[in-house]
């Protein structure tokens, strides 16, 4: 019943009438967010503004009622809030606090954060630290301040890469690609997590999970697997976590040269998804059983040199592939029925793109 009242908000959200969809991009060599209005008829995106930033902006996220946008400023240690106008998609500075453990009037580096996740239980931001090897939370204000005497932290292992939650917010999942697991905390009280039974699910050997999605109505969930450039399928038990069920390949039987894998994204329809490939710079396409949840290879489709980063529009109707090593953003028309993209635009942004993210806005 969880998982089916979970589908209709899902499918509510995404049928949202007069809304506008902005992307939010990170350049991080210019140390600036690009702010783009999508035209969901063509596909076509419109510069609003490249909002200045203090560092070198990587992982974004929003909180669930769109109003602020949160992003790991990574050559600085540091995390900032953003207020987001609701009518242009323009971005203003709330504060910006140190990742770190307050000790007087000194903050103790925590390392920088790869990835940032909201959690609308709590109200507080959520972070993994790849270099670090720890996971931290923040609590939010309502007016989107980042209060940095309020959290805690918690030391896991080296490349700590993502924190997701399950759909029903009382599991935290934080993937690690050396210890090749995915480190599992269930939240006890309502409030804190602590570390579930198993602590840890194990991936194909030498997978080396990075990024992890769930999907929009089935209990599954899909990893991308950095360094066995692979996906892995896991089945997700709300009282026991998560299972390993199947592993597959990203790349062409053919391809000989170097890849890691990064991203990973399910298609608002639960029907495909995706995986991004650094080397063959590609995105590699899955479709999804409707009972089983499980994949079946669809092969590959170029895009942007080291696609570090993509999106799908909440619509389902594109996907964006950032390019860290050309700064453009590659526009697919996505085929809703057969999983097929086709690139319409490819567009300048920036030097490098490091994340790339859509927001749909309600009037």
């Amino acid at each position: 019943m969880r998982w089916l009242l979970i589908a209709f908000c899902f499918l509510g959200f995404a049928v949202t009438l007069h809304a506008e969809t902005f992307l939010y991009v990170s350049m991080a060599p210019e140390k600036k967010i690009g702010v783009y209005k999508l035209d969901a008829k063509d596909g076509s995106l419109a510069l609003v503004e490249a909002f200045s930033v203090e560092g070198s902006p990587g992982s974004l996220c929003v909180a669930p009622d769109h109003r602020f946008l949160f992003a790991s400023l990574r050559t600085i240690d540091s995390l900032a809030s953003y207020r987001i106008d609701a009518k242009t998609g323009k971005l203003t500075h709330i504060n910006t606090i140190r990742r770190g453990v307050i000790d007087g009037d000194k903050v103790h580096s925590l390392g920088n954060a790869a990835y940032v996740r909201f959690d609308p239980v709590n109200y507080a931001l959520y972070t993994a630290s790849y270099m670090g090897g720890n996971w931290s939370n923040y609590r939010v204000g309502n007016d989107g301040t980042l209060r940095a005497k309020e959290g805690g932290w918690r030391s896991s292992a080296k490349t700590a890469h993502a924190i997701v939650f399950d759909p029903t917010y009382q599991w935290l999942f934080v993937p690690h690609v050396e210890p090749n697991a995915i480190f599992q905390y269930r939240r006890e009280d309502n409030k804190n997590f602590e570390e579930a039974d198993p602590a840890k699910v194990v991936g194909q050997v030498n997978a080396g999970a990075r990024h992890l999605a769930f999907h929009p109505t089935l209990p599954m969930a899909y990893s991308s697997d950095e360094t066995g450039s692979s996906i892995t399928a896991y089945a997700f038990d709300i009282k026991k976590g998560l299972s390993l069920i199947q592993t597959l390949s990203t790349l062409p039987a053919d391809f000989k040269g170097k890849n890691t894998t990064a991203e990973v994204k399910v298609h608002p329809n639960g029907k495909f998804v995706w995986v991004s490939n650094r080397g063959h710079d590609s995105l590699a396409g899955f479709r999804i059983d409707a009972k089983t949840g499980e994949l079946t290879a669809l092969g590959q489709t170029p895009t942007e040199k080291t696609p570090r980063s993509f999106e799908i529009d909440p619509d389902g109707r594109y996907v964006f592939g950032a390019g860290e090593g050309t700064g453009k953003l590659a526009v697919y028309r996505v085929d809703a029925e057969k999983g097929a993209l086709t690139r319409i635009h490819t567009v300048d942004v920036g030097k490098s793109l490091t994340w790339v993210m859509a927001v749909k806005m309600a009037k």
